[in-house]
């Protein structure tokens, strides 16, 4: 029987694959582009204190290892990813729109509880989606996930020009009515064929987690993407106490962005192994995380912020192409649920444990996301020969 790769695709189908992922990516991450900036003002503006926000924030990294890794193996054990994505969508704006209606701190724990159960398995389902789909058609990871950054660069310039015209405590139903416009792009995405079980999937889902390599994998991963917490969390509330417009947060943060967006389309080109590429980020955060606790001037925050494309993008780009090497293509989803799910476990703990530091030290916060950023790069640097030596397990059909 002929191999997957070897199957004819005609180029309509491919195309109308890469558009369809392209706009679900660039809605749902449009949500994000709204919400990771914006949400903490947003509950700092009804009356939320910084302690309560901590914890409210947690929650995302929460559900990722608790109930997202259960959403994604009954999603990849039903062949219905797709169908996932789209009723997890379908919720979040639900969701967001309950949380809308809430002031009280314990109100809104619980209801934005019920949202993440929902909403943080979303990307994890759509990376599963795009990796087979890369496969299948023999397209490029990062062209294609780098609409998903433009469209967040667009969602946070758009909100962060909001926080200057509109009352902060009406930012909620900005982040609605992008998840509102995530629901109708799921509506166009293309099925793909399933993949079945052959003898060689038969071997128990739980062999990942046996990998040495895997761990190491999604270890520095979550150390080097858990460094960004503080940044996610309360660089918006900290810029505008030191006097930073809405509107100039929201281009610091697309700045970022915008360099992220340049490696992923440049990302075909590169010629690095993916642990080099994670390593690169991890030493790029410790840079950035350092000089970002020294409370630089505008115009250095700014060239600091360009640093995103290697922290988060090159950090990605590793992680994936890693990924896509050791686990099987028929438990892409269950590789991607234990990935969002060390990443939230770490998440989770770093975000409850800097409310309580930022409230004591501030911006030293930071230093602390650089030794954090520097573990994980030292990680997979520690393993990066077991990569070399042996590109694909057996496993995994290369």
């Amino acid at each position: 029987m002929a191999g997957e790769s070897q199957i004819p695709i005609a180029a309509a189908k491919k195309r109308r694959f890469a558009v369809s992922l392209a706009l679900f990516y660039s809605a749902v991450f449009a949500v994000s582009g709204t919400h990771l900036p914006f949400f903490p003002l947003w509950l700092k503006a009804i009356g939320v204190d910084a302690a309560w926000i901590g914890l409210i924030n947690a929650l995302p990294a929460i559900t990722r290892f608790t109930t997202l890794p259960q959403v994604t193996a009954i999603a990849e054990k039903r062949q219905a990813i797709r169908a996932a994505m789209m009723v997890s969508v379908l919720a979040t704006a639900i969701g967001f729109t309950a949380v809308g209606l809430q002031q009280q701190p314990l109100a809104l724990f619980l209801i934005y509880a019920l949202t993440c159960v929902m909403w943080t398995p979303t990307m994890p389902l759509t990376d599963a989606y795009a990796l087979r789909g890369v496969a299948r058609y023999g397209l490029d990871y990062g062209p294609l996930r780098l609409w998903g950054s433009a469209a967040f660069a667009a969602g946070s310039l758009a909100c962060g020009y909001l926080v200057d015209v509109i009352a902060a405590r009406d930012l909620i139903w900005v982040i609605v009515a992008w998840a509102v416009v995530a629901i109708l792009a799921s509506l166009l995405l293309q099925p793909l064929d399933d993949i079945r079980r052959r003898s060689a999937e038969a071997r128990a889902d739980t062999a990942l987690l046996r990998d040495g390599s895997f761990w190491a994998i999604i270890a520095s991963a979550a150390l080097i993407q858990g460094s960004h917490v503080a940044y996610y969390t309360f660089s918006a509330i900290n810029w505008q106490l030191h006097g930073i417009s809405g509107l100039t947060i929201a281009g610091l943060w697309t700045l970022g962005v915008i360099a992220e967006i340049v490696v992923f389309a440049l990302s075909p080109r590169f010629s690095l192994h993916p642990s080099t590429m994670m390593a690169i980020g991890g030493l790029g955060a410790v840079l950035r995380w350092t000089v970002t606790a020294s409370e630089p001037p505008l115009a250095l925050l700014a060239i600091v912020q360009l640093g995103h494309g290697l922290t988060f993008g090159m950090t990605i780009l590793g992680t994936m192409n890693l990924l896509v090497q050791r686990v099987p293509s028929h438990q892409i989803a269950r590789g991607q649920g234990y990935y969002a799910a060390c990443n939230g476990l770490l998440g989770a703990a770093t975000s409850i444990a800097s409310g309580a530091i930022y409230a004591r030290i501030g911006d030293g916060l930071y230093y602390v996301m650089a030794a954090m950023a520097a573990a994980g790069a030292l990680v997979i640097w520690s393993a990066r020969h077991r990569f070399e030596a042996h590109p694909q397990s057996e496993a995994s059909g290369g």
